[in-house]
């Protein structure tokens, strides 16, 4: 039986659609009262189009239900660029009536109209000002999606993981110390209820960093990670961001939010959450870490400058709200979005850095630069101009590892990945190694989001995830916030 849809105009002649779920289940009959109906944002012919292309044969109901909450970021939209075999088609999605939700719902329904395999997702949509409290009470899925304003993100990770419901969460999940001592609460309820509380981190997913960090478990071509100091750290990543970049193909509407840091939060604990991350991911792979491995040594922030021009161009705002005022100097907004930290997890010396620029140079995009430190070779991620702007993973020999065994260890590490990325190779770029992909193996930014969100359903299906997952997201918060408080006290 497919999904039932009846649509109606309403009095101020917008479309309404309702939908029946053949496989509803008890307990999950979300229709508001009349005064506040479920009100799509998209057409309802685009609605009737879906829902009337699902299969007349009965079919085994998708286990997982999606919850989209306060969707701000455009993130969020992207969980949803393609489908998923045990995920329903219809998305609830709660939120306050603002241009946040009708450019997610834009995208959303971008993606159901494309020609290269459309999505087929339905929005079920409801605004109002007690939309969390309408969610909570309501509950018409089991996965919550968070990706927006972070001002109330650990707020709502808490309450949602209170009304036991499993959570997938854009970074960061803390934006002040006060939030991480909620998100703990947060991550033992979840524990105690057998509920999934993850972030999405998808910088995992790029083809270059899983080589670097595959590379460096090599110990005859890498040998052992170095300790390193604080002038050279061990392990080195930097990142450069964009506030005017292109999404799906279209400009991207940054929310006039998105410029304040107490509502966004500063540059060292949002993109560096990724960072942090990948340290801990690439040089204790798969170990459980524990917050007393962290001595945050120095840490600083600094802002960027943005324009009125500049940011009305990317907000469509005309004048800088007031909420900004305080961060505006001789007509020019300055944005606390650049933080970089120096840190030692269990002795290993690390450096992340974040930049900020207002629009990436023609041709050019989002880059990030690597270095990992070995006693035999250095493996280093590279994405400028030389590289096309893409990430290249390059193998550089230490200076006192034999050229013979060096190309010899290079050769069957390569060998010995065949059977996983298929198609990679080297080739000799002067004194260094550069590892080339085939395109069928090298995603970008967009396609991650799918890649963490398969992960994630993996860990529902399994009905538990890596042991060492939990501690780790709890030490990679604990590192940023203690980083955060130094840049305060400075």
């Amino acid at each position: 039986m497919p999904w039932r849809t009846r649509c109606s105009r309403d009095r101020s002649g917008h479309h309404t659609a309702r939908f029946a779920s053949p496989h509803r289940t008890a307990g999950t009959d979300v229709t508001p009262p009349r005064s506040r109906r479920w009100r799509s944002l998209v057409p309802c012919a685009a609605i009737i189009a879906v829902a009337s292309s699902a299969t007349a044969q009965e079919v085994t109901p998708p286990r997982v239900r999606l919850i989209t909450l306060d969707p701000g970021h455009f993130h969020a939209s992207l969980v949803q660029k393609r489908m998923y075999a045990d995920v329903d088609s219809v998305v609830n999605v709660f939120a306050p009536a603002t241009d946040d939700v009708r450019q997610h719902l834009a995208r959303i329904e971008a993606f159901n109209r494309r020609a290269d395999s459309p999505t087929r997702w339905v929005q079920r949509v409801y605004t109002g000002t007690d939309y969390l409290e309408r969610m909570l009470a309501a509950k018409p899925g089991n996965i919550v999606v968070i990706a927006g304003n972070n001002a109330r993100k650990t707020e709502y990770i808490a309450r949602s993981i209170g009304a036991g419901l499993h959570v997938l969460a854009d970074k960061p999940m803390v934006r002040t110390p006060a939030d991480l001592v909620r998100l703990r609460r947060a991550f033992r309820t979840a524990r105690q209820h057998g509920l999934m509380l993850y972030d999405i981190m998808t910088e995992r997913s790029e083809i270059a960093t899983r080589l670097q960090r595959e590379l460096s478990m090599r110990s005859d071509l890498f040998g052992m990670l170095q300790k390193g100091t604080v002038a050279e750290p061990a392990i080195t990543k930097e990142s450069v961001h964009h506030f005017s970049k292109t999404v799906g193909g279209a400009p991207l509407r940054r929310p006039a939010w998105f410029f304040d840091v107490r509502q966004e939060g500063e540059g060292i604990v949002d993109v560096t959450t990724h960072l942090v991350d990948l340290v801990q991911w690439e040089a204790f792979p798969e170990r459980t870490l524990a917050e007393s491995d962290v001595s945050v040594l120095s840490a600083r922030r600094w802002s960027t400058p943005v324009s009125r021009a500049q940011f009305a161009g990317v907000t469509g705002a005309p004048d800088f709200p007031t909420f900004l005022r305080d961060d505006v100097r001789d007509d020019t907004l300055h944005v606390f979005s650049n933080g970089e930290m120096t840190y030692r997890l269990r002795g290993v010396y690390a450096r992340v850095s974040v930049r900020w620029a207002f629009e990436a140079p023609p041709g050019s995009g989002d880059t990030h630069f690597s270095r990992m430190r070995g006693t035999k070779a250095d493996l280093v991620i590279r994405q400028g101009a030389e590289q096309g702007f893409k990430p290249t993973l390059y193998v550089e020999r230490g200076a006192g590892t034999d050229s013979a065994a060096h190309e010899r260890a290079m050769s069957a590490a390569i060998e010995s990945l065949q059977s996983r990325y298929p198609g990679i190779a080297v080739q000799r770029d002067g004194n260094r190694w550069a590892v080339s992909v085939p395109a069928a193996l090298r995603t970008d930014h967009e396609a991650h989001f799918a890649d963490v969100t398969d992960r994630f359903l993996g860990f529902l299906r399994a009905g538990t995830m890596p042991a060492w997952e939990v501690p780790n997201m709890l030490v990679k918060y604990h590192t940023i916030m203690r980083a955060y408080e130094m840049t305060r006290r400075n």
